[in-house]
């Protein structure tokens, strides 16, 4: 599933606030260029400011493909790695950002620093007083709506317990569902009630090799197999790589309560670009949206994905927002469509008979 995105301000604005700090001259970038950029997004700033030795980080594939193709080193990061500067966008999710403003110190060398930048409307103010807490003090400018802050990570002065405490944050926990997850994932804290809707309608007789697409931290995966005795092999796709160990892990769980061998994979994979391997049967809550704006040509690029990986006898499962127009698309894709049951705002649908 995608992250949330910056809706009350661009990309590009976001990244020319963060880097108005070096433009004002209240901070240089190191002429080693040991700079770190943390959920880093690709942009002409970036590109204009940028220098050779930058790393960046991260973890939503659309995102960290456009870097790479922009020429940016994004390697993962090794955790005992130390930087002058380290730049952060935090999310918008208060513990997930707590999280990452723990690591953004962990990554900065005794005296480095911090840098962090948010739009208004996400929580600036709140997530320059989390910096602060954790950091001591931090400065701080505005532009484009958006908040840029930055302090300096000293080892003496920084509060050790908060900064364990918000570390922890991120490890995979169990959810009040009693799957694992961890904070700013996809419907992180409680099982999705289209997901649910999903599985509740899977066939039994589902069987061979299936794949989830859009997988977030396992739920629909771990339900095909407490559900579905015949799947043999189930691959798992999702751009969020922070979801795939918590999916592993429940999985793992599921197998050992059901006593199923099921060969499983987990692939850090951005969908619409298509996937190589062919499947008897698609499951799907395919994401519609990018924060508060929806993107209906997601999930009609999911159906298109969906139909090109299916064998021509397999079966595509799908729920969506009731008011979401699929259904041309998978009239195009499939001789047969169906809507399975609609409830709760949502559609259950299932498609089979790959046209072409």
């Amino acid at each position: 599933m995608p992250p949330a995105g910056f809706q009350t301000s661009t990309p590009e604005a976001v990244l020319d606030a963060l880097f108005l700090p070096l433009a004002d001259d209240a901070l240089r970038l190191p002429v080693d260029g040991s700079v770190l950029f943390l959920r880093a997004r690709d942009g002409f700033r970036l590109r204009e400011v940028a220098q050779p030795g930058w790393l960046c980080e991260q973890s939503f594939k659309p995102f960290a493909d456009a870097l790479s193709r922009s020429g940016f080193k994004t390697d993962d990061v090794d955790p005992h790695a130390r930087f002058k500067r380290v730049l952060l966008l935090p999310p918008r999710q208060r513990d997930e950002a707590r999280a990452w403003f723990a690591r953004a110190a962990r990554h900065a060398e005794d005296g480095g620093v911090v840098m962090a930048c948010v739009p208004n409307a996400e929580g600036a103010k709140s997530a320059q007083d989390d910096l602060t807490a954790l950091l001591g003090s931090v400065s701080h400018r505005s532009k484009h709506k958006c908040r840029v802050f930055w302090g300096v990570s000293q080892a003496s002065t920084r509060d050790q317990g908060l900064f364990e405490s918000w570390l922890a944050l991120d490890r995979p926990q169990m959810n009040g569902a009693g799957y694992m997850s961890r904070p700013g994932l996809f419907a992180w804290d409680r099982i999705d009630t289209a997901s649910a809707l999903l599985a509740a309608h899977l066939p039994v007789d589902l069987h061979g090799e299936v794949a989830d697409f859009g997988a977030g931290y396992g739920y629909l995966a771990a339900q095909i197999i407490a559900r579905c005795p015949q799947v043999t092999a189930l691959d798992l796709y999702e751009a969020e790589a922070r979801a795939l160990e918590p999916a592993r892990l429940n999985l793992q769980q599921a197998a050992r309560t059901h006593a199923r061998e099921v060969a499983t994979g987990f692939y850090w994979h951005d969908i619409t670009t298509g996937v190589a391997r062919r499947y008897d049967a698609v499951i799907s809550n395919p994401p519609f949206h990018q924060g508060r704006a929806d993107l209906p040509d997601l999930g009609r690029a999911f159906i298109a994905q969906a139909a090109g990986a299916l064998r021509p006898q397999g079966c595509l499962w799908l729920v969506a927002n009731r008011h979401l127009p699929y259904e041309a698309t998978l009239a195009e894709r499939f001789e047969h469509v169906r809507t399975v049951v609609a409830q709760d705002g949502f559609k259950v649908i299932e498609a089979k008979g790959v046209r072409g």
